[in-house]
């Protein structure tokens, strides 16, 4: 019979280090592992895809229910960021004179609007989609990757209402149809690519941190102020500002401003960016999803505590 001094927890003998050993070893021998243990990476990446239609399903069912309770319904996923291009192309486009040389002022200015609409809204809502789930999370078991990136597709099915609204208004500006619009997809799929790495970075640091949900929307106005939304970058730097090259090069590397600078030069014909924008497209959306799955998917095990 064991002996167990008087006033020790009984709770304290079970947790021994020596009967946890033993447990261990049992649980070993019989293929045992505790229930919330992370998954390998490659176990990980097809759990995702096992689950791909609950993603999908889950995006699509937000987007109803966000928009059930209003009058104009979805409609109003295109009238927000026209809104705002309205209110932003009446302060600095002509108030300001913002415009200044800018060809096709309008175009210009909503291309920049929807765009980086896109990116902001998949940031500031994957970076809630772990503290904002937490019964979902502690009542099923699935990979916690699977609720930010619904969120992100549930932004890109707004988008393509969106995109509907942008592709009239460039046609309406007496934009031409070129063969670059075939290439529309292929930027869409990169920021994607992009936001669904910066959603699943954001995510893990909301779900520890709930200041970071008070504080993003400062970052965000100031990453919209820094990304040529209404401005031509090189105008007002160089030309305006009278600085270097290099620090409009430095701006065009911002991954909003390299999405919104290669949309433009898909749709509007007299749109020059800097001939390398692409590969800084290509470089963010392969460099944010691998580094924000990998960064995710190493706390996979702390979600939902606490």
């Amino acid at each position: 019979m064991s002996h167990v001094e008087p006033n020790m927890p009984v709770n304290t003998v079970g947790n021994s280090p020596y009967i946890q050993g033993e447990l261990s070893k049992l649980a070993e021998r019989y293929g045992l592992r505790r229930a919330a243990a992370r998954p390998s990476l490659p176990t990980y990446l097809r759990q995702m895809w096992e689950r791909r239609h609950f993603i999908t399903t889950y995006a699509t069912a937000r987007n109803v229910s966000t928009y059930s309770g209003s009058a104009l319904g979805r409609l109003w996923q295109v009238l927000t960021p026209l809104f705002n291009a309205a209110i932003y192309y009446v302060m600095f486009g002509i108030i300001l004179g913002g415009k200044g040389d800018i060809h096709n002022y309008p175009a210009f200015l909503i291309v920049g609007m929807f765009i980086f609409s896109y990116t902001q809204r998949s940031i500031t809502s994957g970076a809630k989609s772990i503290s904002g789930n937490l019964a979902l999370i502690r009542a099923l078991h699935f990979p916690r990757a699977a609720l930010p990136l619904a969120y992100t597709i549930q932004e890109l099915q707004q988008l393509a209402i969106s995109m509907g609204v942008l592709v009239a208004i460039v046609l309406i500006t007496q934009e031409p149809i070129t063969l670059l619009w075939l290439l529309i997809p292929v930027i869409l799929i990169m920021q994607t690519m992009f936001n669904i790495g910066a959603s699943l970075f954001m995510a893990r640091i909301g779900s520890t941190s709930r200041d970071v949900n008070q504080m993003l929307p400062f970052v965000m106005r100031t990453w919209l102020y820094a990304s040529g939304v209404f401005f031509s970058i090189q105008e007002k730097v160089v030309e305006d500002a009278n600085l270097p090259q290099w620090v409009a090069d430095l701006m065009y590397l911002n991954p909003v401003a390299s999405y919104i600078e290669f949309m433009r030069n898909i749709l509007i014909e007299s749109h020059n960016p800097p001939h390398w924008i692409w590969i800084s497209c290509t470089f963010w959306a392969i460099f944010s999803l691998v580094l924000g799955f990998w960064y995710f998917w190493r706390a996979e095990e702390k979600y939902g505590r606490g």
